[in-house]
């Protein structure tokens, strides 16, 4: 049986994408285990969809002044020799790498060993940990065509990013069961990221009587934001989060308002949903999010609206216009030739 060992870690945004590929892994032979920190979120994302998962040492390398700066070479260098043992144990015939920094040692490992790797960057501009791992792998797919100018020539290759499969699995009649909605209005679904947006549901709120006079509304409003004076609103519905029900709820809605996320976006592109995407401030991130959104603005797949300049009447304003431009932003959307993004790696990693 073929071996594969994926790793990436950090945040959700870099085990999703992996997980997405396991099914069609599995299809074609390969046994699948997975290298993550001793303790981040991967490792229960991974475990849960019951894959091997190993831990090791993982370091941050930042580009301001911490005193950890100090120790986390150290603990990168203790990763790297368990990422190595590891290796050896697995031999595992390709890595795949989704980023972070516990991706480092590993795919450093990898190249010491001459294991071919495949590194996937999903922002506009590779992230420190891909830069570092970046000489070392076989191949990097990226998720914008603008990303190919910051690849070296022979590795890069625009692939999309991988998307789950079980997102198109939704149900309307479900989803409106769940909301409470039915098919008078049409419904907006407003996700501020995975702890929420004060920026975000701030403007919500002060549209909200305007915005319910045609629409049906979703509001995700992250851990400890639900707002009180609104739960009995008639067509509107707010949660912290929706997990198990969330693709039901893709299958209701007509139009999204979400933060830039690499994978977030590519969801909304997957699925041909009309959006605003509203990015993380460069105040408040490295600027990726902006580089994102401005991505897919200019290639006619969504509108962007800063959070600096957000307010109500431009965010009413916004909804109305993308609303009126639906059919043809969707047309856009599938023309994309992103969408079969999970085959075009997969076929990368059969060949590495």
């Amino acid at each position: 049986m073929k071996k594969i060992v994926m790793t990436g870690g950090g945040t959700a945004g870099h085990v999703t994408p992996n997980l997405a590929l396991a099914p069609l892994l599995k299809e074609k032979g390969y046994e699948i285990f997975y290298i993550g920190s001793y303790t981040g979120i991967e490792k229960r994302l991974v475990e849960n969809a019951g894959i091997t998962y190993y831990g090791i040492s993982s370091g941050k390398l930042r580009r301001y002044h911490d005193w950890k700066n100090f120790t986390d070479p150290f603990r990168v260098i203790k990763g790297f020799a368990e990422a190595n043992q590891l290796l050896k144990h697995i031999k595992p015939d390709v890595v795949f790498s989704k980023g972070g920094f516990v991706s480092v040692p590993v795919i450093m490992a990898a190249a010491r060993q001459h294991i071919p790797s495949i590194i996937h960057e999903s922002d506009m501009t590779p992230g420190l940990a891909n830069k570092l791992a970046i000489p070392f792998a076989t191949k990097v797919c990226c998720n914008f065509p603008e990303t190919l100018n910051y690849l070296p020539d022979g590795k890069a290759v625009h692939t999309g990013s991988p998307i789950r499969e079980e997102l198109f699995s939704g149900d309307r009649n479900r989803g409106f069961e769940f909301t409470g909605f039915d098919s008078s209005k049409p419904v907006i679904l407003i996700m501020g990221g995975s702890i929420g947006s004060k920026f975000i549901n701030n403007a919500v709120w002060e549209s909200l009587d305007t915005l319910l006079e045609s629409f049906q509304i979703v509001h995700l409003v992250g851990k400890g934001n639900i707002n009180k004076d609104l739960t009995e609103k008639p067509g509107y519905q707010q949660y912290e989060f929706v997990n198990e029900q969330l693709n039901d709820v893709f299958a209701i809605t007509d139009l999204m308002i979400s933060r830039a996320g690499a994978n977030s976006i590519s969801e909304i592109l997957a699925l041909k949903i009309p959006n605003i995407l509203i990015p993380l401030s460069a105040a408040a991130s490295r600027g990726d999010q902006i580089l994102n959104a401005a991505s897919y603005e200019k290639q006619g797949f969504s509108t962007v609206l800063q959070e600096e300049t957000l307010t109500s009447e431009l965010l009413i304003n916004s909804v109305k216009d993308v609303y009126s431009r639906r059919d043809e932003i969707k047309e856009k959307m599938a023309s994309s030739k992103l969408l079969d993004a999970n085959n075009t790696i997969l076929d990368l990693i059969l060949n590495a």
